[in-house]
């Protein structure tokens, strides 16, 4: 998707409406920034002098007519193959998912243990650790865009939801997760 957009943008078939959006998209995620750029350099390169100043090939002066009606088809079907190949490794290639840095914190002085358990971590335990002596608990994990759930697990066994965040639902347990929603 980011690919069609830049090359849209390359070719100047975007409105104005639409390269505003394209702008502030490249300054607010790097990754879509790099694969402009690179995109934009790869165009460089395809309109450069050594491409315009390469000879072209007289095909039509070493083929027989009954040979240049076979070739036209061949290379067509030739051509589509390629550009599929092409498409298909751009999609199928396994992509490292983009991650966010996102702080849980929780106020419990009383507390000796807090536990974090969430969809990120399928619902495995992860401690917090004391910030300071202020009663805070606190981690930073690292999270892929998207809405995750989760609860803290206070002593082992009571689960409390974030209080900072209000978007909750219910369990399949009787108790309810926080819903957190994480954008890049």
């Amino acid at each position: 998707m980011n690919d069609h957009l830049i090359s849209m943008y390359i070719d100047d078939e975007l409105s104005l409406d639409d390269k505003i959006d394209f702008v502030e998209t490249v300054h607010e995620n790097k990754y879509f920034k790099d694969d402009a750029l690179d995109l934009l350099r790869q165009e460089k390169l395809i309109r450069s002098e050594v491409v315009e100043s390469m000879p072209a090939l007289r095909i039509r002066d070493q083929i027989t007519p009954w040979h240049l009606k076979l070739f036209k088809p061949v290379a067509a079907v030739a051509a589509g193959l390629a550009a599929a190949a092409v498409l298909l490794f751009i999609f199928l290639s396994p992509q490292e998912p983009t991650l966010r840095p996102y702080r849980f914190v929780i106020y419990q002085p009383e507390a000796e243990r807090v536990e974090l358990t969430g969809s990120f971590s399928g619902w495995k335990k992860i401690p917090l650790k004391h910030a300071g002596n202020s009663g805070y608990w606190e981690i930073t994990l690292e999270l892929p865009e998207g809405e995750h759930r989760f609860s803290y697990i206070i002593e082992g066994n009571r689960k409390l939801t974030d209080p900072t965040i209000a978007v909750r639902e219910s369990d399949d347990f009787g108790g309810e997760n926080s819903i957190l929603t994480v954008k890049l």
